[in-house]
């Protein structure tokens, strides 16, 4: 149902963080403002499905149509919210699984997608930023088992059938990280990233997941703060090359596309948060993330006059989460799942906690 009380505005290219469990009168200042679209919550706006329930209606009643909220919530080691809500694991679990059943392993993805998005929307909170479509090249340690595969064919697969569930489950997915993170070393939270393949190579192996997912209806991408200098010298969230060139007009992805946050290493070749938001708007993102930097957020909204075209908010509403929340009590009674739930308490336990954005 719509706040009669919630102000009429459309929906900016700029999504942030918030500061804690509850909204403050800051946050609600900056939250409508016109350039503000989407907010990215983190661990620590998690205390109990109660008061994160209550966060995400407080985000939701501020505006309409309302702000998106969204997640980084892939399992193992990026899961946001843990108390209350299933244990998720790492991807490449999955892919392990495959590596001897691979029916086996696609129906325990499906599964898995589909108790990742009915606990999210359990609690009101429209799509969480997966699945992770790299691939594992045992050479990125900030990737690792946070891809379900070494394999293309693999990834593709498993991936599907993990969006097929969150679908069921009610929720959009964003893939990442275009044209894909995992055989690049270094960690773009904490520096530059470079990958020297050739553009052959990389089609040939890492987009294949990608350009799978594209033609499934992929409802959303992130590209990766990764420079591939035999493409473009250009991180590929910076680049139009890669963003409007190989993803929208060869892959023909009409979805949104997502910035990785504006904050970390990877990005600040490009400039200060302004200089980085409009090169990767001019580039082809259509929302920025600003993550875990209250005053760069603040410049941000208050220097950007770049509304979203009317494609971008047609692309964004389908991120919007469906149907209405029903509640984790009426959730915990549903036999769909339940039956979901007891295929993924059977795989392998979460990695380690690490604290990845």
């Amino acid at each position: 149902m719509t706040n009669p009380l919630a102000r009429p505005i459309p929906l900016g290219p700029v999504m942030l963080d918030v500061a804690g469990t509850a909204l403050t009168d800051e946050d609600r200042d900056l939250l409508l403002h016109p350039a503000v679209g989407g907010v990215i919550l983190f661990a620590r706006n998690y205390e109990s499905p109660a008061q994160v329930s209550a966060l995400v209606s407080d985000i939701h009643a501020l505006r309409t149509p309302p702000l998106l909220v969204g997640v980084d919530h892939e399992g193992g080691r990026v899961q946001r919210f843990r108390d209350g809500f299933t244990r998720i694991p790492p991807m490449g679990a999955l892919g392990a699984l495959h590596d001897t059943d691979p029916a086996a392993a696609v129906r325990a993805a499906r599964a898995v997608g589909e108790v990742l998005a009915l606990e999210l929307r359990a609690h009101g909170i429209d799509f969480t930023f997966a699945p992770v479509l790299d691939l594992d090249h045992g050479r990125s340690g900030v990737i690792g088992d946070r891809a379900f595969h070494r394999e293309p064919a693999v990834v593709a697969a498993l991936a599907s059938a993990f969006v097929e569930g969150l679908a069921q489950g009610g929720m959009g997915a964003v893939g990442k990280h275009f044209p894909g993170h995992g055989f690049a070393e270094a960690d773009t939270h904490t520096a530059m990233a470079i990958d020297d393949r050739s553009l052959d190579e990389i089609s040939a192996t890492d987009l294949v997941p990608f350009a799978r997912l594209v033609s499934e209806g992929l409802t959303g991408i992130m590209p990766a703060h990764v420079i591939y200098p035999a493409v473009d010298p250009n991180p590929a969230g910076f680049s139009r090359r890669w963003l409007r060139q190989e993803l929208r007009e060869r892959l023909g992805f009409p979805g949104v596309i997502f910035s990785d946050d504006l904050s970390m290493a990877g990005a600040h070749g490009v400039g200060g948060i302004r200089e980085r938001a409009r090169a990767a708007l001019d580039a082809g993102c259509d929302m920025v993330l600003v993550c875990n930097d209250s005053r760069a957020a603040r410049t941000l909204v208050d220097g950007l006059d770049r509304p979203c075209s009317a494609a971008t908010l047609a692309a964004l509403a389908r991120l919007h989460g469906h149907p209405r929340p029903v509640g984790f009590t009426a959730l915990r009674e549903d036999p769909a799942y339940a039956a979901a739930l007891h295929r993924v308490s059977h795989l392998a336990t979460p990695s380690a906690d690490l604290p990845l954005a």
